[in-house]
């Protein structure tokens, strides 16, 4: 009985032979990758940054719009003061009757 399945690998071709220039460039590229990947990784799990940046977006879009389109930002701002006034308004109402 033979084993049809068994394993005949041929031999691994021999790796071929770099330079220390070429070995020097695939470590600092390796380096450079490692670094990007754990500043990545850092922040993700740092809070405060990413709050900031969600900050910087924020305004960077607020800026945009009212420079794209002023009439509507003071139409946006307008409305945003009121619905805050009633708000507040139905609140202390709603405060006062208890």
């Amino acid at each position: 009985m033979t084993d049809t399945h068994a394993s005949a690998k041929a031999p691994a071709a021999p790796a071929p032979e770099r330079s220390k220039a070429e070995l020097h460039a695939d470590i600092e590229k390796t380096r450079a990758d490692l670094r990007s990947t754990l500043d990545a990784i850092e922040f993700k799990l740092n809070v405060p940054k990413q709050t900031r940046h969600a900050v910087h977006r924020l305004k960077s879009s607020v800026n945009r719009f009212r420079e794209a389109n002023p009439v509507g930002f003071a139409v946006g701002v307008a409305g945003a003061v009121v619905t805050l006034g009633a708000v507040a308004v139905l609140g202390f109402r709603f405060a006062s009757k208890k």
